[in-house]
């Protein structure tokens, strides 16, 4: 049996009418293929599912990238129209589901907007709008290209030498996409920026003392994942960390 990874799923009407749960089959083709995990998709929602039974059945988490943003009273500021559209039920599951995972050692991997949910979950804040500060790189998905374009390597991603990710990358430099608006502003709790973009907004952090695989990236690794050397090295790794889980885990039933 392959090990069990939960893709934390986004809320958005179809058509504009007919509410549903989706995530990128992207994420999906990256556990499966890279990570060598089954994909599950989660309804990120409270009234559905509760951390505990999450943390039951999954034996790790892709805390995936989305449109909708945290909730700036996540982080003790006032909503502005620059924070964009929110998911305030996936904030209500993906806040203490990441605290309880770091506590108990089971893997989480945030990405994109899962990389900010990692740093509001341990007390950090986010900048509604990187483009907006001084010295500052557009981060935005360009427009009116194609999927290739939008999620084409971009700008280079300073690692720290003898961290985590340079250990997993073999490098202290590396090639990324991007394609977001908000970022870290003050690290949480235990976050350690370990990879900055060349503009210095942070682009990949590890939770000191975490027991468990607890990594997250800025930017969108599930894109060409088995063909990229960055994408499959985290992804591999993930998915070890997640197989060790399950074959640690009482038996489930």
């Amino acid at each position: 049996m392959r090990p069990v990874i939960g893709i934390i799923g986004n809320a958005f009407d179809l058509n504009d009418r007919y509410p549903v749960h989706a995530g990128g089959t992207m994420n999906s083709q990256a556990v499966a293929e890279v990570a060598g995990a089954m994909p599950l998709l989660i309804p990120t929602d409270p009234r559905f599912v509760s951390v505990p039974e999450l943390m039951a059945v999954c034996d790790g988490f892709l805390l995936t990238g989305g449109q909708p943003n945290v909730h700036p009273s996540e982080y003790g500021e006032a909503e502005t129209p620059a924070h964009g559209r929110f998911d305030r039920a996936r904030d209500a599951i993906t806040l203490p589901l990441v605290r309880a995972c770091i506590e108990a050692g089971q893997p989480i991997f945030g990405i994109c907007r899962g990389f900010q949910e990692v740093n509001v979950a341990l007390g950090g804040t986010l900048h509604p709008e990187i483009r907006d500060l001084p010295g500052r790189m557009n981060h935005r998905m360009p427009q009116n290209v194609t999927l290739a374009e939008q999620f084409a390597l971009r700008h280079k991603v300073r690692l720290l030498e003898g961290g985590v990710f340079h250990h997993l990358f073999g490098a202290t430099e590396v090639m990324t996409n991007t394609l977001h608006g908000q970022g870290v502003c003050k690290p949480g709790a235990r976050v350690i920026v370990e990879g900055r973009a060349e503009d210095e907004t942070p682009e990949a952090v590890r939770i000191d003392g975490a027991p468990g695989f607890a990594l997250a990236v800025q930017w969108h690794p599930e894109w060409n994942a088995a063909a990229d050397p960055v994408s499959r090295a985290l992804f591999s790794a993930f998915g070890a960390a997640a197989a060790a889980w399950a074959r640690g885990r009482a038996p489930r039933g």
